[in-house]
């Protein structure tokens, strides 16, 4: 399994509209993407940071989502980001809804 994790910063006063956004368009999408398994975002409260880590079945899935699906994310989430998010794709090594490949010592 492997994760795509993105920070990103929003522009002031806009936590609830990001919320809005990503309940109602983004997770909806996400769900159409080929080997989505799951989403969790959070954030403080008063902040302006937001971490939402996705879950994939393959590397492949998760790279693939980068020109399938995330540019489209990206223009939704256009009017309550401030920059650009930072993307990392990692493996899964330990998680308990999943049992993880073997990792070499």
């Amino acid at each position: 399994m492997f994760v795509r994790n993105v920070s990103l910063r929003l522009k002031p006063n806009t936590l609830s509209e990001f919320t809005r956004i990503f309940e109602k368009e983004v997770i909806p999408m996400l769900r159409k993407q080929s080997g989505f398994r799951d989403e969790i975002a959070f954030a403080v409260p008063g902040e302006l940071d937001v971490v939402a880590i996705s879950l994939w079945d393959t590397k492949e899935y998760a790279e693939a989502y980068k020109t399938a699906g995330y540019p489209d994310v990206l223009k939704i989430l256009d009017k309550v980001l401030d920059g650009n998010p930072k993307v990392q794709v990692s493996d899964v090594i330990s998680s308990t809804i999943h049992k993880p490949a073997a990792v070499a010592a």
